[in-house]
Parts: structure tokens; sequence; C-alpha cells
């Protein structure tokens, strides 16, 4: 007999943040700045924990670079060589306090992150990046990357639900990436009918993580700076975006125009374009996961970083928060019909 669960979960969309009394004078009072210490790796982080996502077109050298200007994070994709590594390791030593060798769990990738991590000792962050965190194989390969890298910080997922959070966490992970399915680009939903609305997602695998002294990455289903403020008053440690970095200067791939118009190419990473590029085609076992668009052309990240940055300070204000790390503890989520007036839109 299949359960059914009747209590309603929610996602970004169905809820807003209610305004509440504060003492801030300014938005320029609010600190964005968190400084945490990994249960498992013992290792400190101090920066602003909005992170790009480690999608070949977003993670890549030249978005660090940018973001790591302001203190935000990147997780790197995994099909940089080891030489491009290392130039880029030499040529910018003080970015790499906030990007993270990224991996999946073939034989290959574990070697290749071996010796990323191997020639670029000043790298402390590995993000072990697959589809469905649920296998047990994942789990095993958690534990086998925490044994050969101890003082390493590990981001593992992507899960939704607590009980996986804490098998990660128990099995060395620090940080857990949540979300499986709301990515703009992410047809998983629509292929297997799996996934997890992502505020309640977020909201139960902080409260697991934190329970044992983990954090966790609300990843994917950030539309709009005031999405990522919602995914922070949810619990999140971190927000990871794909979209909402996608289309700049800093994202690998070239302009394209049409009819006057310029556009780059994004995609998810289980889409036929990734497959094509990276493993000779989509296999006959499986399907696409993910959706190819091509996203207005937006030149440097720049902008939208500060737009993002902006909106959280004013977040943060608006619920009384003079800190990132309080918002969570100000935050009350009003259930809603509906967001925004739409007449110009």
């Amino acid at each position: 007999m299949p359960n059914i669960v009747n209590e309603i979960k929610l996602d970004f969309k169905d809820v807003l943040l209610r305004p509440k009394r504060s003492t801030l004078r300014s938005r320029n009072d609010v600190n964005l700045h968190r400084h945490i210490t990994f249960r498992n790796s013992k290792q400190d982080y101090n920066g602003i924990p909005v992170m790009a996502s480690n999608m070949d077109t977003v993670g890549t050298f030249e978005m660090a670079k940018a973001l790591s200007k302001h203190g935000l994070f990147t997780c790197i994709h995994k099909y940089y060589t080891v030489d491009q590594w290392r130039k880029f390791a030499e040529q910018n030593p003080d970015v790499l306090k906030n990007i993270a060798a990224s991996s999946g769990m073939a034989e290959n990738d574990f070697l290749r992150l071996s010796e990323i991590l191997n020639a670029v000792p000043e790298l402390t962050f590995i993000c072990l990046d697959v589809a469905n965190g649920y296998s047990q194989h994942f789990v095993d390969y958690v534990r086998k990357v925490r044994s050969s890298f101890p003082t390493h910080t590990i981001i593992a997922g992507n899960v939704v639900t607590g009980e996986m959070v804490e098998e990660l966490i128990l099995s060395g992970a620090d940080i857990i990436k949540v979300g499986i399915g709301p990515g703009s680009v992410c047809t998983t939903r629509i292929k297997t009918g799996v996934g997890y609305p992502q505020l309640s997602a977020v909201i139960e695998c902080a409260d697991a993580a934190h329970g044992l002294q983990g954090h966790i990455i609300a990843d994917g289903g950030c539309t709009c700076p005031g999405d990522v403020a919602k995914a922070f008053g949810a619990g999140a440690d971190f927000v990871m975006a794909g979209g909402m970095f996608a289309g700049h200067d800093q994202c690998d791939g070239e302009v394209i125009e049409k009819n006057g118009k310029k556009f780059k190419l994004f995609y998810g990473m289980s889409s036929d374009t990734a497959m094509e590029k990276h493993a000779g085609g989509v296999a006959e076992y499986r399907s696409s996961e993910g959706k190819t668009v091509e996203v207005p052309y937006r030149g440097d990240v720049e902008v939208t970083v500060l737009d993002i940055l902006g909106g959280l300070r004013s977040a943060c204000t608006y619920t009384g928060a003079a800190k990132l790390k309080e918002l969570p503890r100000r935050a009350t989520f009003i259930r809603c019909t509906q967001q925004v007036n739409t007449i110009y839109s």
C-alpha cells in the first residue's frame, strides 16, 4: 500500500517573509558574512555563503575570480585538467579559499580529484555531486573520500530528506546539497516524478543537519534575490544558484546572436547537450533529465552579484536581522496565493 504524506509542502513561490520591527538604521548595517567551523574537516570558512553551481557553463574559473572579489563561493565544474588547475592556482592564490573542486563517483572521477588536490594543496573544499544522493554506493564513496582527505571540507549531495542528510554527515560529509528537481534547467520531476518542494526540503534538511553540527546548501529553485533570502530564512547555511548566474561574460560558451539579440547557452548537467559533450551521448539505459536553453546575454556578473547582495541586505533589514546568521530566527513565512502584481510583466 503506497504511503501518502498529506502535510502540505511548500516552494519559494508559495510564501513571503513577514516584515518585523527593526532597530537597523540602514541596509549598510547588515553583515552578510558567515564564520563557520565544519563538523568533520574542522576547517573554518569566512565569506558570504552564496555559491555558483558546478555546472560546466557556470562553475568556471572566470566566475570564481569575479565572485571571490565579493566573498562569494564557486563550485568549479569537474572538466578542467590538472594543468589548468595548477595554472589557475598559481595565478589566483587568493581565490582558492572560495572554491571547491568537483567530482562524480566513478573511479576516474576519484583519480582526477586526487590529482587536483595533490597538485593544489591549498584547495580545501571538495564537492561530491551526483543527481541521486540516496544510493549506498554514494554513501560509501563519501566515506572513501573522507578517509583519503581527512582535513578537506566535503560537500555532498543531492538529497531532500532529513534521514539522508544525517546519513551523509555521519559518513564524513560537512555540507549537504539539498534539492532534487527545482533547478531551472532540470527535468527530473518531469521524467521521473521524483522531487520535493524546495522550501520545505530546506527547512527539514537544515533541522536534521544542525542537530549534528552539520550544514546544508539550498541548491536550486532560486529565480530572484528574494528566493535567495527565503532559502537563508528557511535555515540554509549556503545558497547555490545556476540559472541566476547564467548568461554572463564569466560563463563558458560563445555569445549567440539571433534577430539582433544576444544569448548564451545554458543547460542541465543531465541534458543531452552535457552528455554529448562529456560522455559521447545519452546511454541507452537512461534518459536525459535536463534541458538546454538560450538565456539572454547579461554582460558582467558584477551587476547580478550586487543585485543579490542588495536584496539580501534589504530582506535582513525588513526582518530585523543584523547578521545573515540571524535571518532564520527572525523569519516568519506567510503562505500566499500570489506574490507579485504581474500586470506589466
